[in-house]
């Protein structure tokens, strides 16, 4: 299975990716991840989400291989629907959602951790979106939840990475820890969580989603509005033919 979620009696709820070898979601993937959202919100008894990864990295973004062996724009919708649905039902999620990260996070991978609650990273955490060099746009609405402006605009032209490391500077992650100890270091944030009473944190993720500046939802959505027109053009085609012919692939 790609994604499994398994409940723990501490009312801890972790959610595992485990698509090899890096973890590049195919369509049904994204929407698994959405579904493990979903049901952790149903379920009175999940007090916060662990959302984690085995393998090499935490998330390489779609599987292109996938998408460019399937006709027509059924597999670049498919997608495009399956990370939108992924990325809303974390940030809707009725509980925080912790992201650990291992290793790569790249484009969707921004996405899932952009909109999480609380995110720990390994030693060997990098961040990054490399959208523009696949020929598609994305995921900008969650890096820009990350870093500053102007980092943002030049990461995203450039699909240069950043460390975990920065990202600690900047607030945007929480702890930095050896890969060894990232699963623990998850689990105790997510215990201090799941040890206060659910309802106030439950009322508490409802309050802060009330006051985010932007709608997180709708400014993915205009993003992707240019992926398609460069679908539409052959633009993104070209650049994923290409990307696969290499086999320069995290998605391999």
């Amino acid at each position: 299975m790609t994604i499994t979620s398994t409940l723990h009696p501490s009312g801890v709820r972790t959610v595992t990716m485990d698509y090899p070898p890096v973890n590049a979601l195919p369509v049904a993937g994204w929407f698994d991840v959405a579904a493990a959202m979903h049901e952790a919100t149903a379920d009175a008894a999940t007090r916060v989400v662990i959302l984690r990864a085995e393998g090499r990295g935490f998330n390489a973004g779609v599987d292109i291989k996938e998408m460019q062996r399937i006709e027509g724009f059924s597999g670049i919708l498919g997608a495009n629907r399956g990370c939108y649905e992924a990325f809303k039902a974390i940030y809707e999620c009725a509980v925080p959602v912790i992201a650990a990260v291992n290793g790569f996070c790249l484009g969707g991978g921004v996405g899932l951790v952009g909109n999480s609650d609380v995110i720990v990273a390994s030693d060997d955490a990098t961040f990054g979106v490399p959208e523009v060099d696949r020929g598609a746009l994305g995921a900008a609405t969650h890096l820009s939840r990350l870093v500053p402006q102007h980092m943002l605009r030049s990461m995203y032209y450039t699909s240069r990475t950043v460390t975990a490391q920065r990202l600690e500077e900047f607030g945007s992650v929480t702890a930095v820890v050896p890969r060894a100890e990232l699963d623990d270091a998850a689990l105790a944030i997510a215990e201090e969580i799941a040890a206060k009473d659910p309802r106030v944190i439950r009322a508490a993720k409802e309050a802060l989603n009330g006051i985010d500046p932007i709608d997180v939802n709708r400014s993915y959505r205009f993003e992707q509005g240019f992926t398609f027109e460069l679908n539409l053009a052959g633009v993104a085609d070209q650049h994923r033919d290409a990307f696969v012919a290499t086999g320069e692939n995290l998605s391999t």
